[in-house]
């Protein structure tokens, strides 16, 4: 069975999930036509989308052929694929690449706070290089557009492509499970902590959904080390677990933090929290860490003209509140200024209270163990209780008798009455008692 899936992938080879969504876009398809075309439901092609699950057999061929996949493209694990040799490398990153001296989109706002760096080191102040802006918003897809590499270029330089890096040298370096875990801890802990407090304006909550989404990581590790972006599959889960409205119901996470002093990131903070959660989401996305719209749009579970218009609307509500923000801005200029803003203020927040990796691989085991013990015991009682049931349940069901009515005015038969203790003792004594009489008065003698 191993080896026919292998050969399957290797015949009908496919692109990362973000690239199978992109390829989609490109083409015009939208989830119901490729779901039509392969003959699956929507929901299967979204998962196919996010990573869930794969296509197999002639599915896997027909979607292959309907996106437009070639054998440049490959589904492989991201130790194994080698940047340089990918064919969907933004112009924008090539170019980058011939002349070193140009910088990223990412380096040029000079926000690296949100980087993934190591926790509690410090963050040195950048430069003041000038400002590269972010791509315009739009309702159409940024692969119709003509800065769609731009778009692609920002994106790697977020933290994407750090984090296939950092995956690639590992595996490279041969090391163990552990050790890969905890570069990958450190490298991405600190900027997910700075991110999430963004989200949330907890600090406490923000450590405990880094350190849950960690856990869980460890747990599923081998998807994870294989991810193509596992520093992005990290942070989708400490954004599901700090977003959560269950999360804040608990007592210790009611009360919000106090809010910081300068009155600048005071405002930006009030601004953010204010905001729906999927718009919240969007816009530290896409103008905070810096990835493209169909990026976003994959992360959040949406369209992209829907991320779109949620970037806008987020973008409109925030520059109410921020005076530089209300200033006539083009939208590259507003995104380029909302980046550094963002960056200045997840600066703010030290990263050093985070627990060590080694606690967060033991605690994630000792749950684990809790839950396959709890389910293990759940299991035999479960088991229990049906046999005793087998045991105890009569092996056949008798009708009871239905009670006597009134049929035409005639009252209903009456047989005899139950036996009371009194007549049953009397019925057991005369039982017992000689017969004295002619032999043809005692019963059974006719």
């Amino acid at each position: 069975m191993t080896q026919s899936t292998t050969g399957e992938a290797a015949t009908h080879p496919l692109p990362s999930p973000k690239e199978r969504r992109r390829l989609r876009e490109a083409r015009s398809l939208s989830e119901e036509q490729v779901a039509a075309a392969v003959g699956v439901t929507r929901a299967t092609v979204r998962s196919w989308e996010t990573g869930r699950t794969s296509p197999r057999g002639r599915k896997r061929e027909a979607y292959a052929r309907l996106i437009g996949s070639g054998g440049a493209h490959s589904s492989a694990p991201a130790s194994r694929v080698k940047p340089k040799a990918s064919n969907t490398r933004p112009k924008a990153t090539t170019d980058r690449a011939a002349h070193p001296s140009t910088p990223s989109p990412a380096e040029a706002t000079g926000s690296d706070a949100m980087a993934p760096t190591e926790p509690g080191s410090t963050t040195p102040e950048p430069p003041a290089p000038p400002v590269s802006p972010a791509p315009p918003v739009s309702s159409a897809p940024p692969a119709e557009t003509p800065v769609a590499g731009e778009v692609a270029a920002t994106a790697e330089a977020g933290g994407g492509g750090a984090g296939a890096a950092e995956a690639e040298a590992g595996s490279s370096a041969g090391l163990s499970p552990d050790e890969a875990f905890d570069a990958l801890y450190r490298h991405a802990a600190g900027a997910l902590y700075r991110q999430t407090y963004l989200l949330t304006g907890r600090r406490a909550l923000s450590r405990e959904a880094v350190a849950k989404a960690f856990e869980l990581a460890w747990q599923r590790w081998p998807e994870v080390a294989v991810d193509r972006d596992p520093v992005g599959w990290v942070r989708a889960a400490a954004y599901e677990h700090a977003m959560s409205p269950w999360r804040q119901v608990r007592r210790e996470h009611r009360r919000a933090d106090p809010p910081p002093e300068a009155p600048g990131s005071r405002a930006l903070l009030d601004a953010l929290l204010s905001l729906p959660p999927a718009y919240r989401r969007t816009l530290l996305l896409h103008d905070g860490v810096g990835l493209g719209l169909p990026e976003t749009a994959a992360e959040t579970e949406a369209s992209t003209p829907a991320a779109a218009g949620r970037l806008v609307t987020a973008r409109a509500a925030v520059a109410e509140k921020l005076p530089e923000l209300a200033e006539p801005l083009s939208p590259d200029e507003q995104s380029a200024l909302l980046h550094e803003r963002l960056g200045t203020l997840a600066r703010t927040q030290p990263a050093s209270s985070l627990p060590v990796p080694e606690l967060i691989r033991t605690g994630s085991e000792r749950k684990a163990q809790l839950w396959t013990r709890a389910a293990i015991a759940f299991t035999v009682l479960i088991i229990g209780l049906t046999l005793i049931t087998l045991a105890t349940a009569p092996r056949k069901y008798e009708t009871p008798p239905s009670p006597a009515q009134k049929v035409g005015g005639v009252p209903p038969v009456g047989g005899p009455q139950k036996l009371t203790p009194q007549d049953k003792k009397l019925q057991k004594k005369l039982g017992e008692e000689l017969v004295r009489g002619p032999a043809r008065l005692v019963p059974g003698a006719l």
